[in-house]
């Protein structure tokens, strides 16, 4: 009787052991999953990219009119040698634009993948994919150092929130150009206004200033 007891104390603690143990190996599985390779940093994927557009900037996708993109990038003065930085870039249109008509660089953040496929496309069929580029991120967490010009056509809120984020990693001299809504307190050196299909649109021009200087 105490033999088959023990027996059967030694099967049960050994049941559990094996239990514990593969719950161990499940979790450490788990974990191991969990970790984001670096492609799914860069590209996340379209329901976590939907929610983050919901949550972060609720901006609304509206195209902007030829005739605004036209005068747009004419009152940025965009040359060749320019790198045209368009945040929230819907279909590409600004960045392709620029590259086809003026033979500029370009970059698109926006946070739609359905827009950053779209906006693919299009470059592919302008025949400028070599000289723009789309990236499926947060527009307050891009790099912006590197351009020459920026283009908004976000919300008032939004362009509150992004205006320190400009000054500071702008480099003094990059023109930034907006579609409808300014940039607070900061007076535009230039306004235009201009009549589409779709209403009257407002175009409003700045130059970032050189360190230690105050907007206007």
């Amino acid at each position: 009787m105490r033999l088959r007891q023990r027996r059967r104390f030694v099967l049960l603690v050994a049941g559990i052991i094996t239990v514990f143990s593969g719950c161990n190996s499940s979790n450490e599985f788990s974990d191991i999953q969990a970790i984001p390779s670096p492609s799914q940093i860069a590209s996340p994927t379209a329901s976590t990219t939907a929610e983050a557009a919901r949550e972060t900037l609720d901006v609304p996708y509206v195209p902007t009119p030829d005739n605004v993109v036209a005068k747009m990038l004419e009152m940025a003065n965009v040359k060749r040698n320019d790198i045209v930085y368009d945040l929230g870039s819907g279909d590409g249109r600004i960045v392709i634009t620029a590259a086809k008509k003026y033979g500029s660089r370009g970059v698109g953040y926006d946070l739609d993948p359905k827009r950053i496929e779209e906006a693919n496309e299009n470059a592919r069929t302008a025949g400028v994919t070599d000289r723009v580029r789309f990236v499926q991120q947060d527009l307050f967490e891009a790099d912006l150092s590197q351009a020459t010009v920026v283009t908004l056509y976000l919300l008032p809120k939004v362009n509150l929130k992004l205006r320190p984020k400009l000054l500071k990693e702008l480099k003094p001299g990059t023109r930034i150009v907006s579609h409808n809504y300014g940039l607070g307190d900061w007076d535009p050196i230039k306004t235009e206004t201009l009549k589409s299909p779709t209403g009257e649109h407002h175009v409003f021009y700045w130059v970032v200033p050189k360190a230690g200087t105050k907007p206007n």
